[in-house]
């Protein structure tokens, strides 16, 4: 496997603030972080005929799937093979070195999501069939994030935390915990019911919502964190499954709307990383159509809000773009306030390194405040993240 050198730095047309990015999590990242008894249980890397490398955990086989970490291979070597660390971009896995990766691209800072040692969401740790072992690395893999990956870099990483959703109490618990260390936002599976952990329409999740609302926690729905799929043939083409990302991020919109989730916690901020925008303006527009015809009995059905749908969706709910340059075209229809960039680094969707110029060239019709708001002042303050100072502008 090869790697491309370094690209040129890109020009900084923009304060970029990338709210979806991925750690690759680094061989060490559990090293020294459980306690002594639950130490030689932990998640490891192992070497496998063939020479691929894996993360062992509970006796199950976890690999690097290629296309997570192809940022900085030559195309033709993408695949879905299992990758070994050497054969990935430092920057997958290293700190210093994303961070380095960051300034060749003009990304200021980044909100980074796990990868498939902990799913999207921690789903393989609070599935753990051993729980105290669970929760002790799913605390590890936090404290690392916490500790290292943002705390090397304060104002370039925005911490966000993985949760412990095998016990609602404890879960909401662990928010506030985090909150106090500086944690700003939790990855929470975007379909719950098919993560089997309830549906939101039962209310057992409110005490974990109430939590985030309380401390300010931002609730990260990223797609495929509940490991389900719209798929509506069984032998559809890999390419058929990734066109349909923005369909999670529909779904699962409306699934929280009709949930009243956001009627109960109305300061709770939702965002909906990798679900795109071009579908925002139809869910609104459908959703308002919804309740004022075809919503049940005369005091609207369900719904428990003196606000419109449409209304409660542009309030409480944030969307994501990697590149949608024709949705940019009904922004002020989606809710310019709510419109936020990502990266997606180092997964085969990112627009990096050329972020600067793809996020310049869908935003280029809309007005500087516009632009500005979209790129990194919506971020900073839904995030509560500093801007940069004059030395990194001018770098």
């Amino acid at each position: 496997m090869g790697l491309l050198p370094d690209p040129a730095p890109r020009t900084r047309q923009h304060v970029v603030i990338s709210v979806d990015d991925h750690i690759i999590e680094p061989p060490d990242m559990f090293d020294g972080r459980l306690p002594a008894a639950l130490a030689d249980r932990a998640p490891r890397i192992i070497e496998k005929d063939g020479g691929s490398q894996t993360w062992v955990y509970e006796g199950k086989e976890y690999p690097n799937i290629g296309l997570n970490a192809v940022i900085g291979r030559p195309k033709d070597e993408w695949s879905m093979d299992p990758a070994r660390f050497d054969e990935m971009r430092k920057g997958c896995w290293d700190i210093d070195a994303r961070i380095h990766d960051m300034d060749l691209a003009g990304i200021w800072a980044s909100l980074n999501f796990p990868s498939l040692i902990a799913g999207f969401a921690g789903t393989v740790f609070w599935k753990s069939e051993d729980q105290e072992l669970g929760l002790a690395v799913l605390r590890a893999w936090n404290d690392y994030h916490l500790e290292v990956w943002a705390g090397s870099y304060p104002e370039r990483i925005i911490p966000l935390q993985i949760p412990w959703l095998s016990d609602v109490e404890l879960a909401a618990e662990e928010v506030r915990r985090n909150a106090a260390r500086g944690f700003k936002a939790v990855s929470f599976p975007e379909l719950p019911a098919h993560s089997g952990i309830g549906s939101l329409h039962t209310g057992k999740w409110d005490p974990f919502f109430a939590a985030c609302e309380e401390t300010g926690t931002v609730l990260c729905l990223h797609t495929g964190s509940a490991q389900w799929a719209p798929f509506p043939s069984p032998d559809m083409p890999f390419e058929a499954i990734t066109t349909l990302f923005p369909a999670h991020a529909l779904i699962a919109a409306a699934d929280w709307l009709w949930s009243q989730v956001p009627n109960r916690f109305p300061k709770l901020d939702i965002m909906l990383a990798e679900g795109g925008l071009g579908w925002v303006g139809m869910l609104a527009d459908r959703a308002d159509f919804v309740l004022a015809h075809s919503a049940s009995g005369a005091e609207g059905g369900s719904w428990k809000s003196d606000l419109l749908p449409s209304e409660v969706l542009r309030r409480n709910f944030w969307f994501c773009s990697i590149d949608d340059p024709t949705a940019f075209g009904t922004a002020s229809a989606i809710g310019v306030d709510h419109i936020l960039v990502e990266s997606d680094y180092p997964h085969a969707d990112s627009t990096w390194p050329d972020t600067q110029e793809v996020v310049a060239s869908s935003l280029k019709h809309l007005s500087a405040e516009d632009v500005a708001k979209i790129t990194h002042l919506n971020a900073a303050g839904l995030f509560r993240h500093p801007l940069p100072d004059a030395a990194w502008l001018s770098a």
